[in-house]
Formats: C-alpha cells, sequence, structure tokens
C-alpha cells in the first residue's frame, strides 16, 4: 500500500500582474522520500517554493501537511510547521554563534529571559544528528565555511521538527568532496523519515539523491516521474519542451594547427582541451595568466609564433577572448544592456545606435537569447540568457581560441543543453578552439577531447577523453594515485 503523501500542492497558482508565474502546479512527496524539482530558470521553481515557505500566498490552489489544510501566512509560521527552506544564498547572522543562529526567532525562553541551558541542549541534539562534531554550537556563524554554514542551516531546520526539507541549488557553492558529505546526510535524514525537495539544475546530481522527479515549464507541471528509469536526455526534453538528441552532442571534429600553448599544453583549432580540478587548484588562475589578467609567474604563453608579454587588449587582437567565472562581478556590466555587453570588447570609433543594436540581432536569434529586444538591460535577463551574451562577445569579435571558465555554473540544464551545442558548433563547423574550465566531470568528459588536471597548482598532461573516466579524474583531482 502506497504512503500518504506529507506534502501536496494541488492546483497552486500565483500571478504578479501581468504575470503568470504559477499555472495550477502539483507536487507532492512523502516522507522518507526525496523529491527532485528541475527546471529551466524562470519555470517558476522559486516562487512555488516561495508559496511552499510562507514568503508569497498563493492566488488560488491547495496545500496540505500531513494530511492537513496547510497555509502558511509567513516563513516563520511555515518554520513553526514544520516546512523549512533552505535557499542558495544562505541567511545565518555571520554574528552570532551557530546555537544564536539555531533557534532565532524561535528562541526560548524562561520568566522573559533567554534560556540558555535550553539554547545549548536544542543546538547539541540539531547538530548530533549531523555527525559533524567539528561544528561546535559556541562557534561564530560567520567563522565556519561555506559547507560548514550551509550545514548549520539544515540543523537549524531540524530543531525545530523539520517535516519538509527544501534545499535550492546546495551544492553550487561548496566543493565536491562537501557534496559528496552532504548526500550522505541527506540519505541519513531520509531513512529517518524526512521528506525532502531538492532542486537543482544537475541531472546526476539529482540522481544520487532523489527517487523521482517533477518537471517545471513555463509555470506549470509538464512531467516526472522515477529518476532511476529516465535518461538525463529525456529530462531535458521535458524542460525545453522539445527533443535533444544528446545533452553532450558530438559533431565529427578535425584538429588543425596550434593556436595557443601554456604550461606545457597545446590547444589546437578545432577542439576543446578541458582543465578539471578541485577549488582553488589553480585553473582560473592559469586563464587569467594567459588572457594577461594576471602577470606569468613561470614559463610563457604562446600565440601562434608571439611568446612575449601581453595584456588583454593584446589578447583580443590575437584572437583570444575571456569568459569569467564570475559573470556578476567581471563578465558583464549588468547596469547596461544586452547591446552595449554584447559590443563591449570590439566598438567602432563612433558608435550608430542602430548599428549596434543590428550587431547585437546577429548572435540573439543563433544562439536563442530570450530577451525583449537589444536595449534590455541585461541584469533582467536569465543566468542562462546572460551566459550566452558573454559568449556570444567573444563571438562577435571573432576570436579563434574561447576561453571558458566555468561557462555553465549557475545555469538551468536547458540553457546548458543550448551552450554544448554552441561549444560543438564552433569546433566541428567554425573551427574554433575552446579551453574549458569546470568543476563538473561530467561535463569535461561529455564536451571535451582531451583533458588535463590541475592539482594544487600543477598541471599534468592533456590526455584523450577516451582513456579517461569520472573516477580516474577525480583521484588525480585530490592527488591520489590512478592506481
Amino acid at each position: 500500500m502506497t504512503a500518504a503523501p506529507r506534502l501536496e500542492m494541488r492546483g497552486v497558482r500565483k500571478r504578479f500582474g501581468a504575470t503568470i508565474a504559477l499555472d495550477g502546479v502539483d507536487l507532492d512527496v512523502a516522507a522518507g522520500e526525496c523529491l527532485a524539482l528541475v527546471g529551466q530558470n524562470g519555470a517558476g521553481k522559486s516562487t512555488l517554493m516561495k508559496v511552499l515557505s510562507g514568503a508569497h500566498a498563493p492566488d488560488a490552489g491547495e496545500m496540505r501537511l500531513d494530511g492537513e489544510p496547510y497555509r502558511p501566512r509567513d516563513p516563520l509560521e511555515a518554520r513553526r510547521r514544520g516546512v523549512a527552506m533552505i535557499y542558495q544564498e544562505l541567511s545565518l547572522a555571520p554574528h552570532l554563534s551557530v546555537e544564536e543562529n539555531l533557534v532565532l526567532g524561535l528562541e526560548p525562553s524562561r520568566l522573559g529571559w533567554l534560556d540558555r541551558k535550553a539554547i545549548r541542549r536544542t543546538a547539541l541534539e540539531a547538530l548530533e544528528q549531523l555527525q559533524h562534531p567539528e561544528i561546535r554550537p559556541e562557534a561564530r556563524a560567520g567563522s565556519l565555511t561555506i559547507a560548514q554554514q550551509q550545514l548549520v542551516e539544515i540543523a537549524r531546520a531540524l530543531a525545530v521538527g523539520c517535516r519538509v526539507l527544501v534545499l535550492d541549488e546546495p551544492t553550487s557553492s561548496i566543493t565536491q568532496r562537501d557534496a559528496a558529505r552532504l548526500f550522505e546526510l541527506l540519505d541519513r535524514l531520509r531513512s529517518r523519515g524526512q521528506a525532502i525537495v531538492y532542486i537543482s539544475h544537475f541531472i546526476e546530481e539529482c540522481k544520487r539523491v532523489a527517487q523521482r522527479f517533477i518537471v517545471l515549464r513555463d509555470g506549470r507541471s509538464v512531467g516526472g516521474g522515477d529518476l532511476a528509469a529516465t535518461t538525463p536526455a529525456q529530462i531535458v526534453d521535458l524542460m525545453v519542451g522539445q527533443k535533444i538528441e544528446r545533452l553532450y552532442p558530438r559533431s565529427p571534429r578535425t584538429p588543425g594547427q596550434d593556436l595557443l600553448s601554456a604550461g606545457g599544453l597545446t590547444l589546437r583549432r578545432g577542439e576543446v582541451l578541458g582543465l578539471a580540478g578541485l577549488v582553488g587548484a589553480g585553473r582560473t588562475e592559469f586563464l587569467r595568466e594567459i588572457f594577461g589578467l594576471e602577470p606569468l609567474r613561470a614559463g610563457a604563453v604562446t600565440v601562434g609564433t608571439y611568446a612575449g608579454p601581453a595584456s588583454p587588449a593584446l589578447r583580443w587582437s590575437q584572437g583570444l577572448g575571456f569568459v569569467s567565472e564570475d559573470r556578476k562581478q567581471e563578465g558583464l556590466a549588468l547596469g547596461m544592456s544586452l547591446a552595449d555587453n554584447l559590443t563591449l570588447s570590439k566598438l567602432e570609433r563612433f558608435i550608430l545606435p542602430s548599428r549596434q543594436a543590428a550587431a547585437a540581432r546577429r548572435w540573439i536569434g543563433p544562439l536563442a537569447i530570450r530577451c525583449e529586444g537589444p536595449g534590455q538591460r541585461i541584469s533582467e535577463l536569465s543566468g542562462g540568457n546572460q551566459q550566452k551574451v558573454a559568449i556570444a562577445r567573444l563571438l562577435h569579435h571573432d576570436v579563434d581560441v574561447l576561453l571558458l571558465d566555468e561557462p555553465t555554473r549557475g545555469i538551468d540544464v536547458g540553457s546548458k543543453a543550448q551552450i554544448y551545442q554552441l561549444i560543438d558548433d564552433l569546433v566541428s563547423k567554425e573551427q574554433k578552439a575552446v579551453l574549458l574550465v569546470s568543476s563538473y566531470i561530467p561535463e569535461l568528459l561529455g564536451t571535451c577531447d582531451r583533458i588535463a588536471v590541475m592539482c594544487r597548482g600543477r598541471l599534468g598532461p592533456a590526455r584523450p577523453v577516451a582513456d579517461l573516466d569520472e573516477h580516474r579524474l577525480m583521484l588525480e583531482a585530490t592527488g591520489e594515485s590512478a592506481a
């Protein structure tokens, strides 16, 4: 007999002015189950979770928690009822201790005074469930790592008797090792009867932690099912509303002449060379040195036959373009328009707005950039569309070598599939060369022709992707022997 859902959402609707954010969404999750909620940016995931957590009131529909009607007036009431939302941007008070954060807003008191003993007792009981003894209740929250702060957020949910735990992109800012420990914790919580809703752009990650999935598209529930019986391509098909032949397309590629040499690596025309490694291994610094954003500490970078000192301006003129991993701080001018951002690297002496708009329109269609037009402010676009504009700038400049640092970080799977297709077209049809840094190993294995591993600032040799697998790359990234 199938267990009754712990949480049910039926026909949930939410409108903001003329925009329909949710259009009759259904969702349910049982105790002891992890449900993956997936969809492109703008599909309605965040709005649905804000309705669940009490941040938004639904316009229509009903919600039930363990069979009882559920309609929280605010997030604090939702938390009291047992529904906890852990956002991608953590909400701890960094100047307070761990134990003070765990009871923040629901502090136990006695005769009008804080009950310190009760606070410590609650904190120890919640932290014990994490099985992370390195996190002490008296430690200041701001002194913890991002991964540890995330665990404190989970402990805060457990401290008040959480029945439904919602995690929004929980691995976006933590290392793979910390992510693995988080997955183990979620497995333990689920085995104790916790209901978990897991939001992520990483399909393989969803398959690791969840049993079922639901896909949102344009504010509607468009499908779902058993994750173990569903391929990543089938999930992407549901997300984008059309069939994707392969998540990682690979057309016939013919490597040509050497375009770039650096650190013992050679990048050839018509190929994708990947750089694997853990956070802090030195991959970003390596790309910045190649592009002239940071001084070379040793060795030389050769572009064509030139091996002298270089500035970013010279690299642009030599046919190199760079997309930073920090899209908001370095990659884009958020206060400017799409057209301004796309043409910044190649401005004519006298700019005519009509010519600038025409240059932007040249790429909006082929790259499937969803926008109101060239004049729309770049900050108003989704993360995936912002990233396409950053790449389009390199294409507008007509570079031969694209240095891409985490180009799909923080964007949805549908946009990732489009960027993978773009990379494949660039190397197979346009004979461009791509140097790709990614912390996501399946992405490297799926898109690259060769992969090199960086570990503690040291760069290993580039080897054909056919000779590598995820296990071997992880071992090398952590400095272990693959033997």
